[in-house]
């Protein structure tokens, strides 16, 4: 095929070459042309052998031109470099500059057939390269006749674009090769000799004078060889009517002058003696053989090649191809095939016998051949025509040719300005080719179509649409024309093998498989744009229309509708531009070592973004799903690479980290393109559809493997930490233990390596690391308060309750009930000895700290959160977020509940040993003895200042009021411990109460501080169970005891006595009143025993 293409191109340098020559050498721009020996005109030169820098050179010179030096000149030159004959002899140019073209290529050139080089491309110029820009210089004063540099450029880029077509190798109709060898160039002229048979039809024939002839010029050999004082022809000045379209058709189709003139004359000719007939009723090929003679030819071998031409159309049309039957008739055809040899074996005869010969041939020829022409139609519509081209393949390629003729000769890539009256000229071929109106929009849009791939001129390919319009569908042919088109049948070589083809096949096929064939890789064939693609996917949709109405291709097209074939296009281009991603990988990951599956999922993000935003809005409009497919299809394929990876991970390694990010935000790209091509009610149901790649499930295991294993480093450090920790303050301003400050160093360390994967999560994973941390310090709240001693072990048990008596002795049994065997032992007091007021408040300070930056960690861990996972309702997120998700107010509860609890019990606890352990023997032990009067609580407020004092200058002022206040309750604890249970050694009389009053009242103003220390409220609040039992101590015996005895029948029905008291508070006042009346009480009553004080 390449050989092929070659071959074409080099035809096409070839007749441009000729055209220019026979320009240059029929104008005024040579003084005087002398013919080589033997011919008379140019006619009889061979162009392709003149030199043509021997006939620019004499034009520069204005010398007279010898044709057989220019011959001589060209045969001397052919094998040598064109050389710069003004420089040195050893400089020639380059078509390019090696300096700014880069490396030599790698690949090897493409195979081209060894033929005789270009004339054009030998023979430009000896000192100009293609693109050089001293054109000028080479140019002889008569040839610098363009209007301006604007047109000189114009011209040069039409010649360049014509010399350089596209491949439309795989563009090929679907009809058969010619038995006879029939090449374009005979088509070519047997189609030109057609259209004057039938121009003569309708009188407009003539034989214009050879010179008449020379002066005529085509508008491009008027526009090429105008002079600086000519100006542009206008379209009036052209030859008016028949004569100049034809002339005009001449130049489009490369017709050489003299063979119009023989051609001309030869129909003229035929028509001699045959009154009545039609010139377009003539066997055309049959006259011409019969009325041109060898001697109107000056070489031998152009008539020879012109007999065999005629003498193939003749077996072509009449025999190769027919589409009636020969019946009787075949024998005839016999005849002719051997009438047809003898004809061409004449030339090798003697002149007079082969002349002979020749004669009695032709006159046969035309007995045998006219019946076999004027066969009966076969549901003709074209009237009453020879039907000398029987097989309609032989007559659409000619007129193919004709069509040809539309087409600009300097730019291919446009029509001709009179493309209306050429085709309407054309309509006189309709009867001799048998064309009808089906036939000529069919033709017109392969031609259209053929030259937009030969071009890639975009105003082409809107033509060819127009004409695919135009094609009448079947319902629309009248019943004479559908008849007639079901004659047309031909065998033909395809992709499937021999094939019988009808006439819509032939033509269309080729164009619906072509474009089929760009449509299943548009991502290749129409990147620059989607204008084009738009247009191709028209006319593979009207091609298919059409062809569905054939019988043949109505059961293919049947099962596979419109929306079936878009369907195909996007599977197709989608798979194989997904496989030239994945040789891009490749590539690009010796580059960046980035994993092949992270930059596969970055590719397909792109692929799927290019064709959503510039394939999907042409191809939607004719399936409304074409969008879902294509991500569908890519998120499939890009997932059954990814499987073996994900069914791999195990762990959070470097490569699952690089993965699994860029594969879910593929994923959730995917589920946002389909979400916005579909409707609300469908989304879900498309992305069911989809085999999702549940990367975050996977994800999130590892990521939980990973967590649990940190989560165990972190208890590890929390034990390691509070077992190193001293309980000295960092610093004066940083009054916390170091251990807790450790223990979020490394918690902030995981939350750090935690945010710092990039894999996909749920939040069930940042659940799971709440729910770790909230444990760890909950581990360390509980190792702090472990270490504290219970109330048990510091409070001193009380007393076991008597009578008090006025004896001093005391009995030895008495003795032994009041040693209390719970008393802590040597080794528990030096623990309590420890835990100094000091240590106690670092403590707390430690927990505080704990608790104020666990709301800085939470808030930090939330808003990283957020800006890892933001919220998109256009993606679908996993069906159980919404069962393990959780309110930022609950995620370290655990952690506050415990950390809160270790303040309030080390408070408690600070409290209580003050008072209890640190004062116990000015408080617990002595206060109140012997009397009320003699031992006031006034002597308590200096160690007690002390303590206070110690406790505010280390507690930070965040918890100064909670640990005051447990000093408060601990103090009123220990008062109430002293006139409740103070032992057989205190007595208190009715008098008493108003001491009390007083110690208590300075007790509250100790605590109230004149405003700088506890609120007045919250004091009173605590003082005031005190103030009742001090109340109740300033009753007389009698009403005492009068109250004890109600208060027991009371509390049976749920209520209190007349004095507000219970029986336990009565009792113990009781017990410390010196008055035989409540001793006797005690003692029947209660059988409280004596003591003594």
């Amino acid at each position: 095929m390449e050989e092929e293409n070659a071959v074409e191109l080099l035809q096409r340098y070839r007749r441009d070459r000729q055209i220019l020559l026979d320009f240059v050498l029929s104008g005024s721009l040579i003084k005087k042309v002398v013919m080589p020996p033997g011919a008379v005109s140019l006619d009889d030169v061979d162009l392709d052998q003149v030199s043509v820098d021997y006939v620019l050179g004499c034009a520069k010179k204005a010398e007279m031109l010898e044709l057989s030096e220019a011959i001589r000149d060209y045969h001397d030159t052919t094998g040598f470099p064109n050389m710069n004959n003004t420089g040195s002899t050893d400089e020639f140019f380059l078509v390019t500059t090696p300096e700014s073209s880069g490396s030599p290529p790698k690949r090897a050139p493409p195979t081209i057939p060894i033929f005789t080089p270009s004339p054009i491309m030998s023979n430009l110029s000896k000192s100009q390269s293609l693109n050089s820009t001293q054109v000028q210089e080479l140019s002889v004063d008569d040839i610098d006749d363009f209007e301006d540099d604007d047109d000189l450029e114009e011209v040069d880029s039409r010649r360049i674009s014509r010399r350089i077509p596209n491949d439309a190798i795989d563009l090929v109709l679907g009809l058969p090769s010619f038995a006879t060898g029939v090449t374009d160039d005979d088509l070519r002229e047997t189609a030109y000799e057609i259209l004057l048979a039938a121009a003569g039809a309708t009188g407009g024939l003539i034989v214009p004078s050879k010179e008449k002839k020379k002066d005529k010029k085509s508008r491009l050999m008027r526009k090429l060889g105008r002079s600086k004082s000519e100006h542009t022809v206008t379209q009036s000045q052209h030859t008016a009517g028949l004569v100049g379209l034809l002339e005009t058709m001449r130049v489009q189709m490369e017709i050489p002058e003299a063979m119009d003139i023989r051609t001309r004359q030869g129909l003229l000719n035929a028509l001699v003696g045959k009154v009545g007939k039609r010139m377009d009723t003539l066997l055309i090929p049959l006259e011409l053989l019969c009325c041109i003679s060898r001697t109107e030819f000056s070489d031998k071998k152009a008539y020879i090649r012109w007999q065999k031409r005629q003498l193939n159309m003749l077996e072509e049309g009449l025999i190769n191809h027919p589409a009636v039957g020969f019946g009787e008739s075949g024998r005839k055809a016999s005849d002719l095939r051997i009438h047809l040899a003898k004809i061409e074996e004449s030339e090798s005869l003697p002149s007079s016998t082969g002349e002979l010969q020749r004669t009695e041939c032709l006159r046969s020829l035309r007995d045998i051949a006219i019946p076999l022409a004027e066969r009966p139609a076969r549901g003709d519509l074209t009237g009453e025509v020879c039907h000398w081209a029987d097989g309609y393949h032989l007559n659409v390629r000619l007129y193919e040719k004709l069509l040809l003729s539309v087409f600009d000769v300097l730019d291919e890539g446009k029509l001709t300005e009179e493309v209306e009256e050429i085709l309407e000229l054309l309509k006189s071929t309709w009867r001799i080719l048998g064309i009808t109106e089906t036939i000529h929009y069919t033709c017109f849009a392969w031609v259209l179509f053929r030259q937009f791939v030969l071009t890639s001129e975009q105003d082409m390919l809107h033509h060819a649409i127009d004409q695919l319009r135009k094609i009448p569908l079947k319902e629309q042919r009248g019943p004479q024309e559908r008849l007639h088109l079901k004659s047309l049948h031909s065998r033909a070589e395809s992709e499937e093998g021999l094939q019988e083809l009808t006439f819509l096949q032939s033509f269309l096929s080729p164009i619906q498989k072509w474009a089929d064939r760009q449509l299943e890789d548009y991502h290749l064939h129409f990147t620059e744009g989607s204008t084009m693609m738009e247009d191709i996917v028209a006319v593979a949709m009207f091609s298919r229309r059409l062809l569905t109405e054939e019988p043949e291709m109505a059961m293919q097209f049947t099962s596979c509708t419109e929306k079936d074939q878009i369907e195909s296009y996007i599977s197709s281009s989608i798979k194989k531009a997904f496989a030239r991603i994945l040789q891009d990988v490749e590539t690009m990951f010796d580059a960046t070592h980035e994993h092949p599956l992270a930059l596969l999922a970055e590719q397909t993000k792109k692929l799927l973004k290019k064709d959503t935003t510039m394939f999907m809005p042409i191809l939607s409009p004719r399936h409304p799903q074409a969008t879902v497919i294509s991500a569908s299809l890519l998120h499939k394929l890009y997932g059954n690479k990814l499987k073996p990876f994900l069914d791999g991970a195990e762990h959070l390694t470097e490569d699952v980290i690089s993965v699994f990010p860029a594969a879910d935000s593929f994923e959730q790209y995917v589920m946002a393109v389909i979400s916005s091509a579909c409707e609300e009610g469908t989304v879900e149901a498309y992305h069911r559809k989809l085999t999702l790649y549940k990367i975050e499930t996977i994800s999130g295991t590892l990521v939980l493997r990973w967590i649990n294993s940190q989560l165990g480093r972190i208890l590890g450090w929390v034990e390691r930490a509070i077992q190193q920790e001293r309980w000295d303050p960092i610093s004066p301003q940083q009054r916390h233990g170091s251990s807790i400050v450790e223990v979020y160093r490394i918690v902030e360390e995981t939350v750090d390596q935690f945010f710092s994967l990039k894999v996909p999560m749920r939040s069930g994973e940042l659940n799971s690391l709440f729910r770790g941390i909230d444990n760890a310090l909950q581990v360390y709240a509980k190792h702090v308060v472990d270490k504290l001693a219970t109330k048990e072990d510091v409070i001193p048990p009380k007393p076991i309750l008597t009578r008090y008596k006025k004896e001093v002795g005391i009995k030895a049994f008495v003795k032994k009930e009041l040693i209390d065997p719970r008393l802590p032992d040597v080794r528990r007091s030096s623990e309590i000895n420890v835990l100094t007021t000091p240590t106690l408040c670092i403590q707390l300070n430690t927990l505080y700290y704990a608790i104020s930056q666990l709301n800085k960690l939470e808030d930090s861990i939330w808003e990283r959160w957020t800006r890892k996972k933001p919220h998109d309702k256009s993606i679908k997120r996993s069906i159980d977020e919404s069962s393990t998700s959780f309110t930022r107010k609950d995620t370290f509860d655990g952690s506050r509940k415990d950390i809160n609890a270790a303040i309030d019990r080390i408070c408690e606890f600070t409290g209580t040993k003050i008072i209890f352990w640190d004062l116990r023997e000015p408080f617990i032990d002595n206060l109140y003895k012997p009397s009320v009067s003699q031992s006031r609580l006034e002597v308590l407020i200096e160690p007690l200042d002390m303590a206070l004092n110690q406790l505010c200058d280390i507690i930070v002022e965040s918890l100064r009021d909670r640990v005051v206040t447990g000093l408060l309750q601990a103090s009123l604890d220990g008062l109430l411990r002293v006139i409740l249970d103070g032992g057989p050694s205190r007595v208190f009389f009715p008098s008493d109460a108003k001491f009390l009053e007083e110690d208590l009242e300075v007790l509250k103003e100790f605590f109230i501080s004149g405003g700088d220390g506890l609120p007045r409220g919250v004091v009173e609040n605590h003082v005031a169970r005190v103030r009742q039992v001090i109340k109740l101590h300033g009753y007389e015996t009698r009403e005492l005891i009068e109250d004890l005895k109600s208060a027991s029948e009371l509390e049976m029905q749920g209520s209190r006595s007349k004095l507000g008291a219970d029986t336990y508070t009565l009792l113990r006042i009781l017990c410390h009143r010196s008055s035989s009346e409540a001793s006797q009480i005690l003692k029947k009553q209660y059988k409280i025993p004596k003591s003594a004080a």
